[in-house]
């Protein structure tokens, strides 16, 4: 059996260029032998974090709040790699997908560790996925792109993942080129070959 995936999916219903590259990120999953679940966080109850702190003191490792935020940080850290899929905007992630990273903040301790001469939360877990951002832009932007790769990288320290990678796509890109970025992405991740 291949990795366990959980991709999170933050695109708005009806989005076809997204679910085009959704599409092409699946059967690149299945092509490496990856075992992929599919969160589409449109069809989801996710409240926003309220920044209450409860996940850390009342409900160790689980929000307080009672929706689909408990399936979700399941999902990913039950999962060897978790993977954001949205729509770039302003070098950032959609706020569906927002929220959704936001609701994992309870796989992560209320306690500190310096993590190369940085201060992060301590892991609760043994063991963390690695993550993968894969952003659409309407068209090349070096500038949203850098945004969003270091966004994926810092979140990344922060889940505790060992690998992560971003993939930055264009609806200008060949879908080849597409197809070649993601497995890029995928193998930096670890997921592929």
């Amino acid at each position: 059996m291949g990795k366990k995936v959980t991709v999170l999916d933050g695109s708005e219903r009806g989005d076809a260029e997204l679910a085009r590259i959704r599409d092409c990120l699946l059967g690149e999953l299945a092509s490496a032998g990856a075992e992929a679940r599919v969160l589409d966080l449109c069809d989801l109850d996710l409240a926003y974090c309220c920044g209450c702190f409860g996940c850390w003191v009342k409900t160790p490792g689980a929000c307080v709040v009672r929706d689909s935020g408990a399936e979700v940080a399941k999902a990913v850290i039950e999962s060897e790699a978790a993977l954001y899929l949205t729509r770039v905007t302003f070098g950032g992630y959609s706020s569906r997908l927002k929220r959704a990273v936001d609701r994992i903040i309870c796989l992560g301790s209320p306690f500190f560790r310096k993590v190369g001469g940085e201060v992060h939360h301590e892991k609760r877990y043994d063991r963390y996925p690695n993550l993968i951002g894969v952003g659409l832009l309407p068209e090349p932007d070096e500038e949203a792109e850098a945004i969003f790769t270091a966004l994926v990288g810092r979140n990344a320290i922060n889940i505790g993942s060992v690998h992560h990678a971003a993939a930055v796509l264009n609806a200008r890109m060949a879908p080849e080129e597409m197809r070649v970025s993601l497995r890029e992405a995928l193998a930096r991740a670890g997921v592929a070959p």
